[in-house]
């Protein structure tokens, strides 16, 4: 059988590149293709340490401290401003900014998180049937309980997975209707990595705790880009200079832990630590078992990129270019041929 046609979609810590813009006829579905040894009522034997922190997550919060840094700046000039004029003590604002961080594992929280900001949506009956058994078998495989994670679908015809927050998975409808169940199992184990290497929580962390940092730089932006009257010009030139100031002084601490040369290359290390927890959550699939299923997608993935390549573009006649080297270097996922080559080992 001819394999599906994966059209994939790039979403922070999810399985794959950027989306197929030529979308073709997908095949009907391969039959279920798995052998199912970890049913309901069967002994599953729990690892004693179901999460870990690998060196991937640790990278990643380490290069987001000159990001927080400059958000706490942010929070603290702002919990002075409303010190001054509501009289509420400056520390507030930042100790509940400190403390909200949390709600990365608090389930209600996840739930607004996956419905709101990722528009995913809880299975359908048939699609619970058709997804936790799959689950299942790969969480048991993996020594892992299941039930801790809470299964989402996003209705979209693209092929991609989330592991995001503390428990949430999630799959798009076309990869759980197009996908066998040996190749849905295997985008499973792969984000199942990213849950117990602790890439998922690391990465949201990083995106809250920057968050007041990445605001202020846009107002910023916005307030020069506006229309400025001459008696808002002393105000927002204020702000400008305070604004700048909390950069400069991100930028200084920055440079202090880390030195300037490597605050300079501080974008490219962060790709670069994503790429390396993409490859860690492959190896983490292929050594349950699951690499001739992550392969074959990844193989799909690769004949569909260079498809796309080799087409004209409709509107302007051009063909679809490689990715400049820069563009690689600040990629979040490695190349597929990358990745296949990592797995060689498990085929």
């Amino acid at each position: 059988m001819n394999p599906p046609k994966p059209q994939p979609q790039n979403s922070g810590d999810g399985l794959v590149p950027p989306p197929d813009p030529y979308p073709t006829a997908t095949a009907p579905p391969a039959p279920d293709d798995m052998i199912y040894e970890h049913g309901p009522g069967r002994r599953v034997y729990y690892t004693a340490h179901q999460r870990r922190v690998d060196i991937t997550a640790l990278g990643r919060l380490a290069l987001a401290l000159p990001a927080f840094l400059t958000s706490a700046l942010v929070v603290l000039l702002s919990g002075a401003v409303l010190d001054g004029c509501l009289g509420l003590p400056f520390w507030i604002p930042a100790g509940l900014w400190l403390a909200s961080g949390a709600l990365v594992f608090h389930r209600p929280t996840e739930d607004l998180l996956a419905r709101y900001l990722l528009g995913l949506r809880r299975p359908m009956p048939e699609e619970t049937a058709r997804l936790e058994p799959v689950w299942r078998e790969v969480t048991a495989i993996a020594g892992v309980d299941g039930a801790l994670y809470q299964l989402w679908i996003e209705e979209s015809d693209d092929l991609n997975a989330y592991a995001a927050a503390g428990h949430i998975v999630g799959v798009t409808r076309f990869a759980l209707e197009q996908l066998s169940s040996g190749r849905l199992a295997a985008v499973l184990a792969h984000e199942l990595g990213h849950h117990t290497g602790g890439h998922a929580w690391s990465s949201l962390l990083v995106d809250w705790y920057g968050l007041p940092g990445r605001a202020a730089w846009r107002a910023l932006r916005t307030m020069t880009r506006s229309v400025v009257t001459p008696a808002r010009c002393a105000v927002y030139f204020t702000v400008g200079v305070l604004l700048l100031a909390i950069g400069g002084l991100a930028s200084t601490a920055a440079a202090v832990l880390y030195g300037l040369p490597l605050l300079l290359v501080l974008p490219y290390l962060s790709a670069a630590v994503g790429r390396r927890a993409e490859l860690r959550a492959d190896r983490h699939a292929a050594a349950l078992g699951f690499a001739p299923g992550l392969a074959e997608v990844l193989e799909t993935m690769h004949a569909n990129e260079t498809r796309a390549r080799q087409k004209v573009l409709p509107v302007t006649g051009e063909r679809m270019e490689r990715l400049s080297t820069p563009a690689r270097l600040l990629s979040s996922h490695p190349d597929v041929p990358t990745r296949l080559h990592h797995l060689r080992h498990y085929l």
